[in-house]
């Protein structure tokens, strides 16, 4: 009998989360034969069968956490074969049927991913029922109980008068205002009432049940509590006006072009940084990290060499990061080495953030939602469409004035025409 242990899947992680099992106890199996599927920080990979042979057990179940190095399938070896060489994992997807992906629509200011989001609207609405009186429209109130009624939305013919001469006091107004009868015995019709739509609860969601964080969740729980740990974060905000570009201009790719423009002008900031042997390494090739959330979690695929990719290419790369992104087909070698982030979080909800920059990299730029904004123009004001921009990085290695620097140029990159 031999064991296969659960083999370095090549992204430094201690661990990977099972999705399920290709094969069966009893099951005989060949040499690069898919034994199971499981999870990693950000992807689904396969697992293959290292030897020829005969599954004896399977150590772990659809669910379970395995660290790396542990028990995975003990085999029973045929007589007169040779191990195979140490296998990894390779990039595939779990054994599902392969759908096809659905068209990628050009978006608009967004980085990669579909996110989806939502139209609906939760009106608040107040009702107020009235008896039918018959007899004199006017009814007797003083002029600040009259605004007092319009204000909480009480029509005064549904009051019913306890003040002198039948006049219509504030207490009376109030009473109709809460639900409440002016008198004992008051029939229900005059009581009125204020309704509001209850938005329903998500049928997707266990409510006060504990669940341990897997697959990206638990990943970026590490990367998160290493960051607090590790980096001295400072942001600068700022905004770039792109009232002058061209028609058919592509947002994402003029951001991720500004990016790289930054970089060029301050390569400190395209840069690693290791605080404990105080060394810092800057990179030639700007390779950007795509921060994508989804249902899943955090997703962080790198765009390769941005900085010498023109917009076709760059449109291109974007178009593929984000059909594996959705589809969860990412390999673990697509999302290794990224030298600075981007994350587009306005295209959900924000207009400035301060963004977490997760070593060994040093900066990381968010961009909120487009916005008019109304600015001054040569003594008056004229209404432009700007970028809402915040960069976080590291202090501990790059100084104010550097920072300001790279975001002037990102900024003075976004507000050409072309």
């Amino acid at each position: 009998m031999k064991t296969f242990n659960l083999p370095d899947l090549g992204e430094g992680l201690q661990e990977a989360e099972i999705v399920n099992w290709h094969v069966r106890e009893g099951d005989m199996v060949k040499v690069d034969q898919p034994l199971l599927s499981v999870e990693t920080a950000k992807a689904v990979v396969d697992v293959p069968s290292p030897w020829v042979g005969k599954i004896l057990k399977l150590h772990g179940k659809a669910g379970d956490i395995i660290p790396t190095h542990s028990a995975l399938v003990d085999f029973d070896i045929e007589s007169g074969n040779v191990p195979a060489a140490k296998s990894t994992a390779t990039g595939t997807t779990a054994s599902t049927a392969p759908t096809k992906s659905e068209p990628i629509a050009e978006d608009s200011g967004t980085v990669v991913g579909n996110m989806p989001t939502g139209n609906e609207v939760v009106a608040e609405t107040a009702i107020i029922r009235k008896k039918q009186k018959h007899g004199p429209v006017h009814m007797k109130a003083l002029p600040s109980v009259r605004i007092l009624a319009k204000q909480l939305g009480v029509e005064l013919a549904a009051c019913q008068a306890t003040g002198k001469n039948e006049t219509i006091t504030a207490d009376d107004v109030r009473r109709v205002s809460v639900g409440q009868a002016a008198t004992p015995g008051a029939s229900e019709s005059h009581i009125p009432t204020t309704r509001w739509e209850v938005p329903p609860l998500r049928g997707d969601v266990k409510y006060g049940v504990a669940e341990p964080l897997r697959g990206p969740r638990r990943a970026m729980h590490a990367s998160m509590t290493r960051a607090r740990s590790e980096v001295m974060e400072c942001t600068l905000f700022d905004d770039a006006d792109i009232h002058n570009w061209a028609s058919g201009q592509d947002t994402t790719v003029r951001i991720i072009r500004a990016l790289a423009a930054g970089c060029r002008t301050e390569p400190e900031l395209n840069a690693w940084y290791n605080g404990e042997k105080l060394e810092r390494t800057l990179h030639e090739r700007v390779d950007v990290a795509m921060a994508v959330d989804t249902p899943d979690g955090l997703i962080v695929p790198v765009l390769r060499d941005a900085g010498r990719k023109n917009a076709e290419q760059l449109r291109a790369d974007l178009n593929r990061i984000k059909e594996t992104t959705r589809n969860r087909t990412v390999a673990p070698a697509d999302m290794k080495d990224a030298t600075i982030t981007l994350s587009n979080f306005g295209m959900m909800a924000g207009r400035y953030a301060t963004p977490v920059v997760v070593p060994p990299q040093v900066a990381i730029l968010g961009t909120g939602g487009l916005r008019h904004d109304v600015v001054p123009i040569l003594g008056g004001v004229e209404v432009h469409k700007r970028i809402p921009l915040s960069v976080t990085f590291d202090h501990r290695c790059i100084t104010g004035g550097t920072a300001c620097r790279w975001l002037a140029a990102v900024i003075a990159d976004l507000q050409k025409a072309h």
